[in-house]
């Protein structure tokens, strides 16, 4: 007997058992016709008499992969999924949800208000609204903990990790793996076991045996709050230590009320909106217009020019993405160490126990070395990590276009350099790309693909295509010096400068940034960094640079005693033996008093507030300016640049949205305040200017309304 629910859900009664299919594709998003349709079939089977039991399942490569994110921001539909989830629990009928794929979310909040749970081995689990800034919403905040425990119940939902079946299993999460991927065949033979097995319904909510030793618990819930504190100001994970601590203190009807009033809180968050913007943002980078217009090359050998931090971090980046890596070195020794710096983030996974030496074995058998450039006669594409100097460039790109095959992609790393230049020194400038990558380059999330005027689309869609091997965040950037994140950068760390000399010492500024939500602020990361990059970058931009505009000193001086930071022990902080966390140093302090007294300065003092306004409105007006010079294509391509490669605090959104929250109004009114002072540094954006006399925000921009 086969009945539709609704056309996401199919109903079909087989031998007394309700087969319900979710069938929404692509992943069985939890929409309203899927919350209707599951609502619907518990109901009928309720009604059927000649129902025993009832399995659920997804159709095609899901079980649910959550919620549905068509449906962000649009009013909600009934039934809601806690009344859904509910239902699916209170059914006076065995209940068995048969995962394979994703159930992720609300998808695994379906599966865990059923009474039993199987999957196949390939399956994965996760509760990851943290992500989005929300917490599980659905009761699963209630019926983790009594499943797995408050201790496996706040692992999940606070790192939003996925986690496979046999860890499922092992926790106590799902009962059974099934020994096949027929999840349907899989399934029916687990309802027919718990039916010969004579088992009772069996419902979450009154489980107690996972959250019996209440001290355990208590332990459990103290130490997961203790770190979440210490994670910089985000506002969801706290929300979910106390729903758990409700699972443990509150009957579970009064647990789900409380989970529904934190759920709204995070729902009402700004945070939220920062979240969920960073998210749909990161899938809009994806959508360059030469993607849409050409196929990707070839990918299988790259080579790297380098062995240094940044060139050795390329490399692992690209074995890690399973491709064969040649590194070229200007003789065996600075090869050898090339080499070495590869193989000592292997070894460091060995010695974590995240990989095995036969793992490592494998993988360093995609990788050889050589001085001689011939040895990339075959490599697809090749990028050179070398020094940031056109010359040395130049001379790099010459022996590329003698030894590379034709249709061989030519990448440069370069930070600022202008890349039509690069490339105007090949015979083939249309394979020629930038492709920037951060340190380091095997971790960090962003790749910036900067597009030179003659380079042809189809190695533009090599290079996110490299990006999506690689695991990395590609933002297309145009050609300027620093692309869209260094340019930007320099403009707030300019503005920084200007007001650790008018009166705020770096430390002052540095707090400001970490309150905000950066890891880091601009004075560590530039110890971090090395302060000798940035000199090299102010030397060479010094016969260029706009002799009205003001200068500060202070780092040159630094430099000039060689404290370059962390690698010297000193730079803006102290790094007492080879510590990596700084102290103020007083030293520094009296050359910033100092250049003051030189640049007849009288200090003043500043307010967080005060600090906070003016780095961020520089930021804001300069990613305004790359925007209108259409070097990100909108302001969404500077917000992803700025979060992946920045440490700028994701739950904010990034620097464009968090104008568009604040009100560019009041962004512009800063502006206009500071250029009263300093009207060279603080010329407001034409585009921000433009935005705020025809009363719109930036996120216009990103829906591709460009009419200005």
């Amino acid at each position: 007997m086969s009945q539709t629910a609704t056309p996401a859900v199919h109903v079909n009664v087989h031998n007394h058992i309700a087969l319900v299919l979710i069938d929404n594709p692509p992943v069985n998003a939890l929409g309203v016709a899927v919350r209707q349709g599951l609502q619907h079939a518990i109901a009928q089977a309720e009604a059927n008499e000649q129902v025993h039991a009832v399995l659920i399942l997804g159709q095609g490569k899901a079980f649910i992969a959550g919620a549905d994110i068509r449906e962000f921001g649009l009013p909600p539909q009934a039934p809601s999924l806690p009344d859904v989830c509910n239902a699916i629990e209170a059914c006076s009928k065995p209940v068995v949800a048969a995962i394979h794929g994703p159930a992720l979310g609300g998808g695994l909040e379906v599966a865990m208000s059923a009474h039993y749970r199987v999957a196949t081995a390939s399956a994965k689990l996760g509760l990851p609204e943290v992500q989005l800034g929300l917490l599980p919403g659905a009761g699963g905040t209630q019926r983790a903990p009594r499943l797995v425990g408050a201790q496996a119940a706040l692992d999940l939902m606070l790192s939003g990790r996925h986690i496979g079946a046999q860890e499922a299993l092992r926790m106590g999460l799902i009962d059974h793996i099934a020994t096949s991927d027929y999840v349907e065949t899989e399934g029916l033979a687990y309802v027919r076991h718990v039916l010969a097995e004579g088992a009772q319904v069996r419902r979450t909510r009154d489980q107690t045996e996972a959250l019996a030793d209440k001290g355990a618990q208590r332990v459990a819930i103290d130490a997961a709050r203790t770190e979440v504190r210490k994670k910089r100001g985000l506002f969801s994970p706290d929300k979910i230590v106390d729903c758990v601590q409700a699972a443990l203190d509150l009957p579970f009807d009064e647990g789900l009320r409380t989970e529904r009033t934190q759920f709204e809180q995070c729902l009402a968050s700004p945070q939220r909106a920062g979240l969920i913007h960073a998210f749909f943002a990161e899938r809009e980078v994806l959508k360059a217009p030469e993607t849409k217009a050409a196929k990707p090359r070839a990918l299988n050998s790259v080579g790297v020019i380098g062995g240094g931090t940044m060139g050795a971090g390329i490399a692992v980046a690209m074995l890690d993405a399973g491709l064969h890596v040649t590194m070229i070195e200007r003789d065996d020794q600075a090869l050898a160490q090339g080499r070495a710096r590869v193989e000592k983030v292997y070894d460091g996974l060995i010695a974590k126990g995240r990989m095995s030496s036969q793992g490592k074995a494998i993988v360093m058998s995609r990788y050889v070395g050589a001085t001689d450039y011939a040895a990339l006669s075959q490599a697809d594409l090749v990028v050179e990590a070398v020094f940031e100097d056109m010359a040395v460039k130049h001379a790099v790109f010459a022996q590329l276009d003698k030894v590379c095959k034709p249709g061989a992609v030519l990448a440069t790393n370069t930070s600022y350099l202008d890349i039509n230049e690069i490339a105007a020194g090949v015979f083939r400038p249309q394979d020629v790309i930038g492709l920037h990558f951060f340190s380091p380059a095997n971790i960090m999330k962003l790749l910036e693909i900067v597009v030179p005027a003659k380079v042809s689309a189809d190695v533009v869609a090599t290079g996110f295509e490299l990006a999506k091997r690689l695991k990395k965040v590609p933002v297309r950037a145009g050609v300027c010096d620093g692309f869209i994140g260094n340019r930007i950068l320099a403009t707030y760390r300019t503005a920084a400068d200007y007001m650790m000399e008018d009166g705020a010492s770096p430390y002052e500024i540095d707090q400001m940034a970490r309150a905000f939500g950066y890891p880091m602020g601009p004075y560590e990361v530039s110890d971090l960094a090395g302060g000798d990059i940035g000199w090299a970058t102010r030397k060479r931009r010094a016969a260029t640079r706009d002799p009205r505009a003001r200068y500060v000193h202070i780092a040159d001086q630094l430099c000039e005693r060689g404290w370059f930071g962390q690698k010297t022990g000193r730079g803006y902080y102290l790094y007492a033996n080879g510590a990596r966390t700084g102290t103020p140093d007083p030293e520094v302090l009296a050359i910033v008093d100092a250049e003051r007294v030189k640049a007849g300065i009288k200090p003043h003092t500043f307010t967080p507030e005060e600090l906070q306004r003016r780095y961020l409105a520089a930021m804001v007006n300069e990613g305004a300016k790359v925007v209108e010079e259409g070097i990100a294509l909108r302001p969404l391509d500077v917000d992803v640049t700025l979060v992946h490669g920045y440490g700028f605090p994701r739950y904010r959104g990034g620097p464009m949205k968090y104008a568009d929250m604040v009100g560019l109004p009041t962004i512009l009114a800063d502006i206009r305040a500071f250029a009263e002072e300093d009207p060279l540094f603080w010329q407001p954006a034409a585009l921000l200017v433009r935005l705020v006399a025809e009363g719109r925000d930036f996120e216009s921009l990103n829906k591709g309304d460009h009419h200005a």
